[in-house]
């Protein structure tokens, strides 16, 4: 749960480097969260705000929106790519699963052009 709250904190920071246990961590609590919002708004026969959105799973949307965002911007940042290349989850299918390649790839070793290479610096400090 620390991951997610993390991602939370920085809601609106495009800058920097995301892990990639720090981007699948907050992924998997974002769907559980999604999920729960689901299951209440049919439960409680909440009104439908869009196409399979009630009003608890909208309000969640808009809320998790900017800083899913960031942390995909964040992740791409780790793999020393600009974070334009999110957009390429608008091609149908076959950006979707680049984009998936890309979240799933390891980090660049060391220094990149946005910054220490967050692994090793959790790393240094648990040597210490």
């Amino acid at each position: 749960m620390n991951w997610y709250f993390a991602v939370i904190r920085k809601y609106a920071q495009f800058q920097g480097r995301s892990r990639r246990k720090e981007f699948w961590f907050f992924t998997l609590i974002n769907a559980c969260i999604s999920l729960a919002c689901s299951f209440v708004d049919t439960t409680l026969q909440l009104p439908i705000v869009m196409e399979g959105y009630g009003v608890l799973g909208a309000l969640y949307a808009a809320f998790a929106f900017i800083p899913t965002v960031a942390v995909t911007v964040r992740r791409l940042h780790d793999q020393d790519r600009t974070g334009w290349w999110a957009l390429i989850m608008l091609i149908p299918i076959v950006g979707i699963l680049v984009l998936l390649y890309f979240m799933v790839q390891n980090s660049t070793e060391g220094s990149n052009r946005f910054g220490r290479n967050q692994k090793q610096n959790d790393n240094s400090t648990l040597s210490v």
